[in-house]
């Protein structure tokens, strides 16, 4: 059986992450899915909550969903985040930054080069994104589901992991308690 891998930093991971997870491995067809996150995301650097923090989350996640696993990379790159895999699931967002050029140091040849070590992709149309070339992974009702939303305090688009250990220390809603919680100080 194929094993796939979703990159993301999953900060928070939301309903729509767990959503596409089970539906990629569904339509896939795989044994296996692993979350994979990149210790040193590009462009993320530096954000809350602490890694170690998001990837227990994510190890929750995990324990109540036997098709799936985590996975830690010190590859930045889609490609080098997946070597190894046979399927990748991405949103069409992240797909049209891995078919630009920009991304990569040397251009274009370097994309071009990154995009043949792909495995087979399943990509989540997210407007105005186009999955382009790619095999689009069938899913409804995720409008307006982003982490992005969820740290701006909306809660309840967190898988519900993420909503427990926010609710206990602020992790992606309030920042500063999750601070005193680090330290800790009564949050």
């Amino acid at each position: 059986m194929a094993v796939g891998a979703f990159p993301g930093s999953f900060d928070p991971p939301t309903r729509a992450h767990l959503a596409i997870a089970e539906a990629a491995w569904r339509q896939g067809g795989l044994e296996r899915l692993d979350l994979v996150v990149s210790r040193r995301p590009l462009e993320k650097a530096g954000r809350l909550p602490l890694l170690e923090h998001r990837l227990e989350v994510l190890e929750r996640l995990a324990a109540s969903r036997p098709w799936l696993g985590v996975a830690v990379s010190e590859a930045q790159l889609v490609a080098d985040l997946v070597e190894g895999y046979d399927l990748v699931v991405m949103g069409a967002d992240k797909w049209a930054q891995v078919n630009d050029p920009a991304w990569y140091p040397k251009g274009a040849p370097e994309r071009d080069a990154a995009l043949a070590r792909l495995p087979r992709a399943l990509v989540v149309p997210r407007p105005p994104h186009r999955p382009g070339r790619a095999q689009v992974l069938e899913l409804a009702g995720l409008e307006g589901v982003s982490s992005t939303r969820a740290r701006q305090g909306r809660r309840e688009l967190m898988a519900p992991e993420a909503a427990a250990f926010d609710a206990a220390t602020g992790a992606w809603t309030d920042p500063g308690r999750y601070l005193a919680w680090l330290e800790g100080r009564p949050a």
